[in-house]
């Protein structure tokens, strides 16, 4: 497969996090840390975990062929991995299948065995536009909206106080994953990294033109897990929650 270059990744401060790659077949994640806290071992730490948690997962998806297709929540088999149970609750709480999570809990379950296994103040892991953080002061993440006008323009402070969270972007016009929608960008953020994933998807799916982001974006204060939203299709933008909109360009 081709693997588009992910440039983005740039506008994380240099100065701010010490960074690395870990790549394992199609799993391609970056990896932030501040400065005082990383340590070389780090990168072999998270390389092997993602090893092991892409191995589990395939194994069972191989014997349970449903879940990996299925664009709806559907059950596990008996003896499923954790890592299969929590994607299942929060595709049933979304409304999804539940590969829709995948990435966002490679990050999330990455982030968390290095919080536990390290002394670490400031935590970035982005897989495929899919976040998990834990800052200590606040931190502005722009949006990428493929061909939208608003990409790369507009971005959301996110403040240390509401991490660790998950901050994830679905997107119908640009990169590789599923999607029935047409919205430039759709960034869902909850305290969830892998939930925040589900319902970037889902609510994605939902939007076919501009005008659709005002109804879709209300659909969301349904539930109380998100705690905030943006969706962008081509010139238009919706958001909602708890954390300041900044203009970048």
């Amino acid at each position: 497969m081709i693997i588009e270059p992910r440039t983005y990744r740039n506008s994380f401060s240099k100065e701010r996090f010490e960074s690395f790659v870990i790549t394992y077949k199609d799993s391609d994640l970056w990896v932030g840390i501040d400065p005082l806290s990383y340590k070389k071992k780090m990168a072999d730490f998270a390389l092997d975990k993602l090893k092991e948690i892409r191995d589990e997962l395939e194994a069972y998806v191989a014997k349970d062929s449903f879940f990996k297709k299925s664009l709806k929540p559907c059950p596990v088999m008996e003896g499923a991995p954790e890592l299969a149970k929590q994607m299942a609750v929060v595709a049933e709480r979304s409304g999804v299948g539940p590969m829709a999570a995948v990435a966002g809990i490679f990050s999330e379950t990455i982030g968390k065995e290095l919080l536990e296994n390290f002394s670490i103040n400031e935590l970035v892991i982005e897989n495929g536009g899919d976040i998990f953080l834990r800052i200590e002061a606040p931190l502005v993440l722009s949006i990428f909206a493929g061909e939208s006008p608003l990409s790369g323009v507009v971005g959301l402070e996110i403040e240390p106080e509401k991490t660790p969270c998950g901050v994830c972007t679905s997107a119908g016009t640009v990169g590789p994953s599923r999607s029935f929608g047409k919205a430039d960008a759709v960034m869902i953020i909850c305290k969830e990294t892998a939930l925040a994933d589900a319902f970037a998807t889902g609510f994605g799916n939902l939007i076919k033109k501009p005008s659709d982001i005002e109804k879709v974006l209300k659909r969301t204060e349904t539930h109380e897990e998100i705690i905030a939203a943006v969706m962008i299709c081509e010139d238009q933008i919706g958001i909602r929650g708890e954390f300041e909109m900044k203009l970048l360009k």
